[in-house]
């Protein structure tokens, strides 16, 4: 069977970059520039390899090429009622869209760094990087929705892993292996993924409560048999009086099971329900790091760190101030990139890690790995699956690490 042109020029420009050893800068939109470090290479743009290749509603399913934008993909699904439920980040803007827009309580300013205006995020992409918006820790990250895949590796050979139906391999789930790998594997050049409805309901609550109280009750709420579905937690340094700390959270599923939640909720701790033609953008300033917390034009030698801790993990006792997603598993801070060893220090004895999300402006290169793992055994696997996949070393050189 003979490959479609689009595909065939991506395996064209893979082969010869193989026979002629050229390192290769594998991109999409370029909507996650900014996520990593980019070495000079030359340019493979994905985005010529597009278009929603199979779409089965009534089975839940899609396959999608690599290059595909990702909002022609929801545009599509929502046309059916259904979603992408880990809800991905599109860190995408145009020039226009960085200008002071109202939208509180949760959001008043777009930040200011991140990708390029006009990028677009894609479907390859959005596999690559793995990650995920606020409804992450109660629906699950990319790679629990990745059925199959095709990519071309290493060597210039097309190959495919997974299938369209959640029980289809035997053995390791390669598919999946990619999510999270920022290109450093192969090029992906279709995906399948499996999709969900949309929820028949949805509701924000607001509570005026500091981190550690709002910790406490995401905590007692998570372990009842309540809807919610995303959470946010902010110091608001817009609101009159110098500030105060607020919890949101979101709730999603059937409409008696978010009333029933709302009240319940709204009864143990003080607080109001959101209007949804308010809440609904703040979320998704939320997801593309668009609120004010994430503008960084208040430090510019400050860097955005990530730290990935338990859920239960309680308030970490660092310097800068925080914003906490994922009930509590998402911590979010602008610190010095020399705090790095401080901050992974905290991380770790949380039961988790600390990465530099978005470099700061003086210093936008990285040295040595951007995942503090301090683990020998993972590493080791790391370096034999990048051998494996990519034995040249051609494909987004340094991207994760420094000497992969």
């Amino acid at each position: 069977m003979h490959a479609a042109p689009s595909l065939q020029t991506l395996l064209d420009q893979v082969r010869t970059a193989v026979a002629e050893r050229t390192p290769l800068q594998i991109r999409g939109g370029g909507s996650k520039d900014f996520v990593g470090t980019i070495q000079p290479a030359q340019l493979l743009d994905t985005r010529i390899h597009s278009g929603i290749l199979d779409y089965a509603p009534s089975e839940l399913v899609v396959t999608v090429a690599a290059g595909t934008p990702l909002a022609e993909l929801e545009v599509a699904l929502a046309e059916k009622g259904q979603c992408l439920p880990f809800e991905p980040p599109h860190f995408a803007w145009s020039g226009a869209d960085k200008t002071a827009t109202r939208a509180q309580p949760l959001g008043e300013r777009v930040r200011d760094s991140g990708p390029a205006a006009g990028s677009v995020a894609t479907v390859g992409g959005m596999v690559a990087s793995g990650l995920a918006g606020p409804a992450r820790a109660t629906v699950g990250s990319v790679r629990d929705y990745v059925l199959g895949l095709q990519l071309i590796n290493g060597q210039g050979e097309h190959l495919t892993f997974g299938g369209q139906v959640m029980k289809n391999v035997a053995g390791y789930d390669v598919s999946r292996l990619m999510a999270g790998a920022m290109g450093t594997l192969g090029v992906i050049t279709q995906v399948s993924l499996k999709v969900l409805p949309m929820a028949p309901a949805e509701a924000t609550l607001v509570f005026g409560v500091d981190q550690a109280s709002a910790l406490e009750h995401l905590h007692r709420w998570g372990g009842q048999p309540l809807p919610l579905n995303a959470s946010c937690w902010v110091h608001d340094d817009t609101a009159p009086g110098g500030g105060r700390d607020l919890l949101f959270v979101r709730l999603r599923g059937a409409v008696a099971a978010v009333d029933a939640a709302c009240h319940k909720m709204l009864a143990e701790l003080p607080g109001e329900r959101m209007d949804n033609a308010q809440a609904g953008p703040d979320w998704v300033l939320c997801r593309d790091q668009r609120l004010p917390f994430f503008a960084d034009a208040r430090a510019p030698e400050l860097a955005l760190w990530r730290l990935s801790v338990a859920p239960t993990a309680p308030v970490l006792d660092l310097p800068w101030a925080q914003l906490v997603e994922w009930q509590g598993g998402l911590r979010w801070l602008w610190a010095p990139q020399q705090a790095g060893a401080q901050l992974q220090a905290a991380a770790r004895t949380a039961g988790g890690n600390a990465t530099v999300f978005v470099a700061a402006r003086a210093d936008s290169t990285r040295a040595g790995c951007q995942f503090d793992t301090k683990n020998a055994a993972r590493d080791a696997i790391t370096r034999r699956l990048k051998a494996a996949f990519d034995p040249q070393g051609l494909f987004n050189p340094g991207r994760l690490c420094a000497d992969l």
